[in-house]
């Protein structure tokens, strides 16, 4: 770059200008796929069955949602000005009225008192309960159109809040290797483009990803004591949509390129539609790099082909 090269400059512009009242204006906004996606890359979820102006009492929750792969309901109340006690009680309202699990408060400007009170319940609530507290900005370069970006305040601690039984060097040799795992795995995700959204590292054995309905998602699972990797469709609770993709089958596995184990499971709700990779042994780690690339374009390529069945 030379000396002479011109750079613009950002400049913040103001958000109510850009949407004159949040309840309407802002959630509207929100609520279309493109920017639902933005909130999702910034707080690492996966939002679907998005309803607005959900009653709870007299009062209105400005948008609701799931969370694809976790089936978990969010609610999320929009506030284009400084945070305050009335919103704060609304969230919490909100929260319970609705049986939310997660619950996200987006502002212009996030007070102080209001930082440390979403950060005391996420310290102190139960771990299925995550509180995100978030900013909204906007910024242009010269004439350029607005770009808003979403600025995280508070968030849950998610290592902490996934292992609130377990304190940090109580952890099992299983549970540590898993957590290595999926933490290098968010890395190479990342560094493969993020062909789907990485979810937080955990010591779980499984690692979902969404597919574009809440009936199903793909799980990736941890299989140690048999040396593999499972990719599969989990079809949440839907007979008929198990039956309806069995009836597929010949068809998916010629353009997956290999077969999948079909499991309908009539005594429970779940179905399943699996697949291994072998080669997984937490002592011997040298093929992480390649065998998580397997399965980076083995997850691509169970999305792709069933959601064209979907």
């Amino acid at each position: 770059m030379s000396a002479n090269t011109k750079l613009g400059r950002l400049k913040e512009v103001d958000i109510r200008k850009l949407w004159a009242h949040e309840q309407y204006n802002f959630s509207n906004w929100l609520a279309k796929d493109e920017n639902i996606d933005l909130l999702n890359d910034t707080v690492g979820l996966t939002l679907t069955d998005i309803d607005k102006e959900v009653y709870v009492g007299s009062y209105r929750c400005d948008l609701v949602a799931v969370d694809e792969t976790t089936g978990v309901k969010i609610i999320i109340e929009n506030q284009l000005g400084s945070t305050d006690h009335d919103h704060l009680g609304k969230v919490i309202t909100y929260a319970s009225g609705l049986d939310a699990n997660v619950i996200i408060w987006i502002v212009k400007e996030a007070r102080e008192e209001h930082k440390s009170a979403i950060e005391w319940l996420n310290n102190n609530m139960a771990k299925e309960i995550s509180f995100f507290l978030l900013e909204i900005k906007a910024y242009k370069i010269g004439d350029s159109l607005p770009a808003p970006m979403f600025r995280v305040v508070e968030k849950p601690n998610d290592f902490i809040k996934s292992n609130k039984s377990v304190k940090d060097g109580d952890l099992s040799k299983t549970q540590a290797e898993r957590l290595n795992f999926w933490t290098e795995f968010n890395r190479v995700v990342t560094e493969s483009g993020k062909p789907f959204n990485v979810r937080k590292a955990t010591t779980d054995h499984w690692y979902d990803v969404a597919i574009g309905t809440s009936d199903a998602h793909i799980s990736i699972t941890l299989v140690n004591k048999d040396g593999s990797i499972g990719v599969e469709l989990y079809v949440r609770d839907s007979k008929d949509l198990f039956d309806n993709l069995y009836e597929h089958r010949d068809e998916i596995e010629s353009k997956l390129g290999f077969n999948m184990h079909w499991e309908r499971l009539d005594d429970k709700k779940a179905s399943r539609i699996k697949s291994y990779i072998p080669g997984l042994n937490f002592n011997k780690q040298g093929n992480y790099p390649e065998l998580m690339n397997q399965v980076i374009e083995r997850v691509v390529k169970v999305r792709d082909v069933f959601k064209g069945y979907l």
